[in-house]
């Protein structure tokens, strides 16, 4: 199986959408959807944007590799009326059966950053936004001390063997330089990219230390790095420095879970 399939369909990604719902109507919110457009989300999970941008009564594509999260895409969708919702498996990487210039907006939000091939992420973005359209994309910002997920999946990563030659860490789309390469590659000028810091917020009535219990139990990262600190007896140190980070995060004081996240937006006018 393509690693990256295997890596979003283990677990069960949608208990950690459950946390990202408020800012996931925000920010479609901020997108000025009408009826009037044609978007895909692109590595849209069970919908998180898509559902929000849909009840704009825009016709809206989400695309994701895990076929799991696709499914579960779809039945959000059905059960909440949206008839010009749809959601289907494909690859960030090559958006195949997809045309040129298809959408008014494409948008990706912590989803085709994690893609193994941000070349082709970049060109496929492009190639299927119309001329004069937007490409949108949140990506997790590397070595930032307030962006928890970026310093969840750093800490993750120093109990999990080292990656594969030719790797490229998803880190790198919260890069200005980076960012800049790939849509230069496929043919946008920087004047036409524009990037901003924004925040993403983690919501949940339930403790940090629940909060970081979901993450080891459904999120594909998080488990890997569980169950190799398993394999060296360092599991409750693993624990121990998630956990950590998640109470000194959290701005709730009532016992839940509310945790600010620092990302980048970028957007793209082709």
């Amino acid at each position: 199986m393509n690693p990256n399939k295997a890596l979003w369909e283990k677990g069960d990604f949608t208990r950690i959408a459950a946390l990202m719902r408020q800012s996931g109507d925000a920010l479609a919110a901020s997108l000025g959807a009408t009826p009037a457009l044609r978007i895909l989300d692109l590595g849209c999970g069970d919908g998180t944007t898509a559902v929000p941008l849909a009840r704009s009564g825009a016709e809206v594509l989400g695309i994701d590799i895990a076929r799991n999260l696709v499914d579960a895409g779809n039945r959000r969708a059905a059960d909440h009326g949206l008839a010009r919702l749809t959601f289907r498996e494909g690859d960030a990487c090559d958006l195949q059966g997809v045309d040129d210039h298809s959408f008014d907006l494409t948008v990706s939000i912590f989803g085709a950053m994690f893609a193994p091939r941000p070349f082709d992420v970049a060109r496929e973005m492009v190639r299927v936004t119309r001329p004069g359209g937007r490409v949108v994309m949140g990506n997790w910002i590397p070595n930032d001390p307030t962006s928890f997920v970026s310093q969840l999946l750093s800490i993750s990563s120093s109990f999990t063997p080292p990656p594969p030659e030719g790797f490229v860490s998803p880190m790198t789309w919260g890069v200005e330089s980076h960012i800049v390469e790939r849509f230069g590659r496929a043919g946008v000028t920087r004047d036409r990219i524009d990037m901003v810091s924004d925040t993403w917020l983690f919501i949940s009535p339930d403790s940090p230390a629940d909060v970081i219990e979901t993450f080891r139990r459904y999120y594909g990262p998080t488990m890997n790095a569980f169950e190799a600190a398993g394999t060296t007896g360092r599991e409750a140190e693993l624990h121990r420095q998630l956990l950590d980070l998640a109470e000194a995060q959290n701005t709730a004081t009532d016992g839940s879970t509310a945790i600010p996240a620092t990302f980048m937006r970028v957007t793209v006018r082709p």
